[in-house]
């Protein structure tokens, strides 16, 4: 059974997740920030967390919890798919990373409110790897292996 400091630390680690998530989105100048992916990971935290109760049988409470988070993670698809953008005349999609932060942040929440830790505790670390160093391994293998112009998400190269 969950007690009040359970839902707290369950909530609580959340939205520091998905603040901290939210803070490197924002001092790359992305369209979310600490509040959005603060309030993606509460939110689906919050969900998964409301129907965990005690009082249902297992088997039941398993199946309303799935039912949340198939919900939590088609609907954040919507969230995630407003910052996503192609300008015309533009050949790169932009926003997908913030997109997927979106999505892992969700993700993120679900796990929190099952208290799964060890998950959390390999995924993180992983998560801030990609994050932190994913660009710097991309631009040095584009400058190693001279990668083309960008291209769209078609394999179409800039336009002419």
């Amino acid at each position: 059974m969950m007690d009040w400091t359970d839902i707290a630390i369950r909530l609580s680690t959340a939205t520091v997740i998905g603040m901290a998530l939210g803070l490197n989105r924002d001092l790359h100048g992305k369209p979310t920030g600490m509040r959005t992916l603060g309030l993606v990971g509460l939110g689906s935290s919050l969900a998964v967390t409301a129907v965990l109760d005690p009082t249902i049988a297992p088997s039941d409470a398993l199946n309303a919890v799935s039912r949340v988070v198939q919900g939590i993670l088609t609907g954040i698809g919507f969230l995630g798919a407003g910052v996503i953008v192609r300008g015309s005349g533009e050949a790169r999609v932009r926003g997908l990373t913030t997109a997927a932060c979106t999505w892992l942040t969700a993700s993120l929440g679900i796990v929190c409110a099952v208290a799964a830790w060890t998950v959390i505790a390999i995924a993180l670390p992983l998560l801030f790897f990609v994050l932190l160093a994913g660009g710097p391994i991309e631009k040095a293998i584009r400058a190693r292996f001279g990668k083309p112009e960008a291209s769209d998400m078609f394999g179409r190269g800039p336009p002419p």
